[in-house]
């Protein structure tokens, strides 16, 4: 980490932050229909959320970080992919919360689940350590599409 450019560094987190800011601030005011909306078995808590997302955003940060400084050919398709999964992510809360569109909101999971997972090929081409840096966020998705599916049915 002694030649860690800590400028690109710090952009590479802030990005990803900056589109769960920009998503959450367009769901602002929705945080109470969590709390109303049906809830099925393995739901946490409302508060949970925001804590898990942050972690998940710093470690894709770091982990487009590692793809961005490499030399590989394949850099700039992965970035590229990267930006487009990061772009779902943040509509994702914007048809679930703010227009309460479950259903739609979760087959937009289900493209999201897919762009995160052909990221995740891009990145490990390049760098293994961010590949895995991507893992706890595939699986994090994964369990929202449970949450998302189960919620989605109930209100059909």
């Amino acid at each position: 980490m002694k030649n860690t450019n800590w400028k690109q560094l710090l952009t590479a987190i802030s990005i990803p932050l900056g589109v769960g800011i920009v998503s959450w601030l367009l769901t602002l005011g929705t945080t109470e229909q969590y709390q109303r909306i049906y809830k099925p078995p393995l739901a946490p808590p409302g508060w949970l959320f925001p804590i898990v997302w942050t972690i998940l955003y710093i470690l894709m940060g770091i982990a487009s970080f590692y793809v961005y400084r490499s030399n590989s050919k394949y850099k700039t398709e992965a970035l590229q992919k990267y930006a487009v999964q990061l772009l779902a992510n943040g509509v994702w809360s914007i048809i679930f919360f703010r227009f309460n569109m479950y259903l739609t909101a979760f087959a937009w999971l289900i493209i999201l689940w897919y762009l995160i997972f052909i990221t995740i090929k891009s990145f490990g081409k390049i760098d293994k350590t961010a590949m895995k840096l991507m893992i706890p966020y595939i699986v994090w998705v994964t369990f929202a599409g449970y949450l998302n599916f189960m919620i989605a049915i109930h209100y059909l």
